[in-house]
């Protein structure tokens, strides 16, 4: 048996060094006074993974882990008033700039790897998921008139189904804008919903060497150039493939070269997709199945939504909700490789239960990764008959 609970296990896998290395780029232990940023971000996963609902139950439930704490590299239990002020003011940008290095360093696991599409270029899902907010509590959260709420902008990669760039916005700001900054990798395809089908950005993207698989909308003023042949004998869901200019002349403005439209069939909606692109060489079986494949993005915000804790916050400011949106993202991370180590074969809601059941338990986490439901230790021997004194 493990002589260190499954969480101090968990926490000893992250890579303290490159933590350090940002805390002292960013100063955010320049005054601590026992509470630095390390502690603070354990906390924060103890939140994440207890699903703790406020700063009481992170202090208490890592009090209540005295004697584990040194193993979770933390000399003493936070108090209540530690995490709500430095969860105020503690810069949120480092546990964002880790996000990205830990996914540089775990991202890469060899069975994130997509199988399902034979082509070179690293695909790439885009879409944005709204979180809602009482504006009353949290006033700085722009949406409605009596509703604050706040965008998760994501570009998910489709290897590991992980984000590889977010942007967290007001609730007011537009798909597209909100898209506008997203990094662009030349030679990869960002597949999205007609609500990125701005001509503008699609310029960009494509002046950057990126390809683009985006359901048009209704309104799409077009001309018809050419009509590519289709399958005969196969693939009947394609029911269009064709070579087209815009005709409106703003558009056009924005985005004068060829487009090529492929319209599929959906079976499971009963209803027609209508999809512009500007890679003009994989087959229209391919651009259907690229757009159908979409729907992992709204399992992954599905995922982060029920699974983790960002739908409530445990504080009110704008720094706050940010620190906890960003450790709820390295908190899946840190899941989905954990998954993809055990050779049990977990769903994720599954493991995020048993963890949060188990995380003081000591027991080697490999082990109870691959075999979670076998006794590890054997027995103690017992007597037949009792003794009573």
């Amino acid at each position: 048996m493990a002589n260190i609970t499954l969480f101090s296990q968990i926490i000893s896998r992250l890579d303290r060094a490159v933590f350090s290395k940002l805390v002292k780029e960013r100063q955010t232990d320049k005054h601590e006074k026992g509470y630095n940023s390390w502690t603070q971000l354990v906390s924060m996963l103890f939140c994440q993974f207890a699903k703790s609902q406020s700063v009481r139950d992170i202090s208490n439930g890592l009090r209540s882990a005295t004697g584990n704490l040194n193993h979770l590299g933390i000399r003493a239990a936070p108090s209540k008033s530690s995490i709500s002020y430095q969860n105020k003011n503690r810069d949120w940008e480092l546990f964002r700039d880790y996000y990205y290095k830990l996914l540089e360093h775990l991202g890469q696991h060899p069975r994130f790897k997509q199988t399902k599409f034979k082509i070179k270029s690293k695909i790439f899902l885009l879409d944005s998921t709204t979180i809602s907010l009482c504006l009353s509590i949290f006033d700085w959260a722009k949406y409605k008139t009596a509703k604050g709420a706040v965008k998760m902008h994501t570009l998910l990669d489709f290897d590991g189904n992980l984000p590889a760039y977010i942007n967290i916005t007001n609730g007011k700001t537009a798909d597209n804008k909100g898209a506008n900054e997203i990094p662009l990798l030349k030679g990869s395809v960002i597949v999205a919903d007609r609500f990125y089908n701005d001509f503008s950005l699609l310029n960009v993207w494509d002046s950057n060497g990126v390809y683009f698989v985006i359901r048009h909308k209704e309104n799409l003023q077009y001309t018809v150039i050419k009509e590519n042949s289709l399958p005969e004998n196969r693939h009947q869901h394609i029911l269009k493939d064709e070579i087209i200019e815009l005709r409106n002349e703003v558009s056009k403005t924005k985005y004068q070269k060829r487009l090529r439209r492929v319209v599929v069939w959906d079976d499971v909606n009963n209803q027609t997709i209508e999809i512009i692109t500007n890679q003009m060489t994989w087959t229209a079986n391919t651009i259907g199945e690229l757009y159908k494949n979409r729907w992992k993005v709204e399992l992954f915000f599905r995922d982060i939504k029920q699974l983790l804790h960002i739908k409530s916050f445990i504080g009110t400011s704008q720094n706050a909700v940010m620190i906890q949106i960003w450790t709820a993202l390295i908190t899946i991370l840190i899941l989905k490789v954990l998954k993809a180590m055990a050779k049990y074969n977990w769903y994720l809601s599954n493991l995020v239960a048993f963890i949060r059941l188990n995380l003081f338990v000591k027991i080697d986490l490999q082990l109870w990764l691959d075999q979670p439901f076998e006794e590890h230790d054997k027995p103690p021997n017992q007597n037949l008959q009792g003794i009573l004194f």
